[in-house]
């Protein structure tokens, strides 16, 4: 007994530290979680892509301009998790309903603890803004951080998300023209140090994503039906209803890569021509087959199909520096 007792007793620091890995598995997880990591990745892509349309040539791609895009890109990063976090902080009860697996939703964290992360991100954003010495990442950050608290926030005059027309216009304007405009002029000017000219790539890439930014916006809502009918949120979902929002943001995209196909088809560089068209006829192809397949009485059919329109979402970043 004494033996097996000792042989225990050397065995708890493992045991322990098993424990403690699992934990900090579980809060990086719950993190992961937080930062609704789809929007991240479309933040990453997106100013990858914009950074990118004012290189002319190879010569470009030097320490400089990745030193330029990092600038940019970590601040952004933060401030996406500021509006998303600040979203679920106001959020808890309906989450409850609608995304049970959220970390403030399910308790994995506390609201002390979601508010302390929201807060961080957003001071060492703008902090991170301020010290980059570029007005139009500072005014990104700014405006970006503006939108995501009137979207969210419930006070006065504020809480747009209620509103479908002013929920659809604050992510209208930040995936589709703040970011655009506002991380081109940054590469542009104050990494590549040239005049703002702008491009046709640059003005394809704003209008197009106009297009998909306005049927992202109103597709979110379609799973989250339940939740924001108990807690009157009125979306398009439930004014429209479901099947009439779904159809009309699959038409609307459709018609955005139909506009594609044929700037595509415009170009007089028969490298863009062709990357553009079959491109863009090979997304179009996924989105009407995907839509063909949906049930929409499915809340787990929706769902999915909500974040296939973001991975569309992320292919068309790597479509857009292609148009010239």
């Amino acid at each position: 007994m004494v033996g097996k007792a000792k042989f225990f007793l050397r065995r708890v620091p493992e045991w322990e530290e098993m424990v403690l890995e699992n934990g900090e598995e579980r809060k990086l997880d719950a993190f992961y979680r937080f930062s609704r990591p789809h929007t991240v990745i479309g933040t990453i892509i997106g100013i990858i892509s914009v950074s990118l349309l004012p290189v002319v040539n190879v010569g470009d791609l030097t320490p400089t301009f990745f030193m330029g895009l990092l600038k940019a890109l970590v601040p952004s990063i933060l401030m996406n998790i500021y509006i998303v976090g600040l979203n679920q902080l106001f959020d808890v009860e309906i989450d409850k309903v609608n995304k049970p697996y959220l970390p403030l939703a399910s308790g994995e964290f506390s609201m002390r603890t979601g508010t302390a992360i929201v807060s961080t991100s957003l001071f060492i954003s703008l902090g991170m803004g301020i010290i980059s010495k570029s007005p139009p990442l500072l005014f990104a950050l700014v405006i970006g951080g503006l939108l995501g608290t009137v979207y969210s926030v419930e006070l006065p005059f504020l809480r747009w998300k209620r509103h479908p027309f002013l929920a659809a216009s604050c992510i209208l304007l930040v995936r589709a023209l703040v970011i655009q405009l506002a991380f081109f002029v940054h590469t542009q000017k104050y990494v590549l140090r040239r005049p703002v000219v702008i491009t046709k790539s640059l003005l394809f890439a704003t209008v197009f994503m106009c297009f998909f930014s306005t049927g992202i916006a109103l597709f979110k809502d379609i799973p989250d039906i339940d939740g924001d009918r108990d807690f009157g949120i009125q979306s398009f979902s439930l004014s429209l209803g479901q099947e009439r929002v779904f159809w009309l943001c699959v038409q609307m995209l459709l018609m955005a890569y139909g506009a594609a196909i044929m700037v595509g088809a415009s170009s007089s560089f028969l490298p863009t021509k062709f990357v553009t068209i079959l491109g863009h006829c090979t997304l179009a192809s996924a989105l009407w087959l995907g839509a063909r397949s949906i049930d929409l009485s499915s809340k787990a059919s929706i769902t999915w199909f909500y974040m296939f329109i973001w991975k569309l979402f992320y292919a068309e970043y790597f479509l857009i520096p292609f148009v010239r």
